[in-house]
């Protein structure tokens, strides 16, 4: 492994090789300068691990030096050399983000410590980026994030049935992302390299799904100018996703289920049969079993369907994942609209995590995207969030607050004990002055009272 390399920026030059001479004694590669402007240069050329950096020197300060080092090499550390009478300014340095500060005259022992101190801190911090790109990867798949357990089953799921062509069935609210699911199930399987052909089978109008989803010949109906492929034929080699299954009519249902079980179909109009040579995957947010029984959905259809079943979990079930979806949409926004908002405050996070969310991930997703837009600063605030008050005002319907619950209790221990004081107030555990108080707080009566 190559050793650390150091910079040592000192105007004398006494000093300059003394620091030098005992860290290459320690092993370390080191480098010279005189001034921070050639510090500054020799940056644009050059990479360092570690910058021992003089404090009081003409021209450009360490501390400009060190500012501009935190502005665009995050990654170097910095120590700081000062004189005893410099202290002030070397604990300023440590809150514009300097490691540590190096007092003169140097003690060689006390350099040694200082460095490797500073070495085990940089390996800390390169063991907990790779911790922390480890965890980020399990916590993806393809374009899904989730470090829950729910998802975790999800992505497993997936990676088992990446080399099965079997027909799959995505169940799940909306918003959940079935969508991105079919997308990562096309794309871990044979078919990875043929075409990925969506329909959103709630968004086609009845009288033309045939057309869409068959394709037609040239005047097969009075507005095919000419021959057109349909979506099932565009999908051949692929995977045809029909997203929104349930909304299909009841004929539609029936054509498709027979290209299911022959794998053949034909064209509006034609008579050549065309080879099904696709994977069907197929998604809903509603409830088929109940559409069966409405005898809106056909069962046999629903088995071919149903082979390999999928279920997306409500965000609300799997809050743990929430901070990750936000942190990768507010990356994602900032970078879109060129904003320079950084992160979300922790009330704000708190409210994100506190709401149910019953958009799912598509709503957190927009809730994102508009603090980013309406966002003042460089921090979102649950102010920049559009379910405060509603997310308030829902908390105030559901629960009692928490004087509520007070009141609600001592009346109940006055009521078993028949309103006796001093028994009530030995079994809420406080004496009788504060329990006469509470009641006078809570203007709380007895029956014996009201009669």
């Amino acid at each position: 492994m190559e050793a650390p390399r150091i910079l040592v920026v000192d105007d004398e030059l006494v000093i300059r090789e003394s620091l030098a001479g005992w860290l290459r004694r320690d092993g370390y590669q080191v480098d010279t300068l005189e001034s921070g402007e050639l510090a500054i240069e020799a940056l644009k050329t050059s990479s360092f691990d570690v910058i021992l950096l003089d404090i009081q020197m003409d021209g450009i300060s360490g501390m400009e030096v060190l500012a501009h080092v935190k502005e665009e090499y995050p990654d170097i550390d910095v120590i700081m050399i000062t004189a005893f009478g410099s202290v002030p300014s070397a604990v300023q340095a440590m809150k514009s983000h300097a490691f540590d500060y190096l007092l003169k005259p140097f003690d060689p022992d006390e350099l040694g410590v200082l460095i490797k101190k500073l070495m085990d801190h940089r390996a800390q911090r390169k063991e907990n980026i790779y911790l922390k790109e480890t965890f980020e990867e399990q916590a993806r798949f393809e374009s899904m994030i989730g470090q829950s357990g729910p998802m975790q089953e999800i992505f497993t799921l997936i990676r088992d049935i990446k080399d099965s062509d079997a027909t799959v069935l995505i169940t799940g609210e909306t918003g959940s992302g079935k969508g991105l699911a079919a997308k990562a199930i096309h794309s871990n399987s044979r078919l990875r390299d043929g075409p990925f052909v969506s329909v959103n089978c709630g968004a086609i109008p009845p009288h033309i799904m045939e057309s869409e989803l068959f394709g037609h010949k040239k005047g097969a109906f009075t507005d095919a100018k000419e021959n057109r492929k349909g979506r099932l034929e565009l999908a051949c080699g692929g995977t045809l996703f029909l997203d929104e299954i349930g909304e299909i009519s009841m004929r539609m249902q029936i054509d498709l289920l027979q290209v299911l079980e022959d794998r053949i179909f034909y064209k509006v109009g034609g008579t050549q049969p065309l080879t099904a040579d696709f994977r069907v995957i197929a998604a809903t947010n509603a409830d088929l079993v109940r559409a069966i029984r409405d005898r809106t959905f056909r069962e046999d259809l629903y088995y071919r369907l149903n082979v390999i079943t999928l279920t997306m979990p409500p965000l609300r079930d799997r809050k743990e994942d929430i901070p990750l979806l936000a942190d990768h949409f507010l990356e994602k926004f900032t970078r879109e609209v060129n904003r320079g908002v950084e992160r979300i405050s922790r009330d704000a996070m708190d409210e994100l995590m506190l709401y149910e969310w019953p958009g799912n991930v598509r709503e957190l997703s927009n809730a994102v995207e508009r603090a980013v837009v309406v966002c003042k600063t460089r921090t979102i605030t649950p102010h920049d969030l559009p379910i405060g008050t509603s997310l308030e005002e829902e908390l105030k319907q559901r629960y009692f607050s928490l004087s509520d619950i007070e009141k609600n209790h001592i009346g109940t221990i006055l009521g078993e004990t028949g309103w006796n004081i001093s028994k009530a107030a030995a079994v809420l555990g406080i004496d009788r002055s504060t329990l006469y108080n509470k009641i006078k707080r809570y203007e709380l009566v007895s029956p014996k009272a009201k009669d």
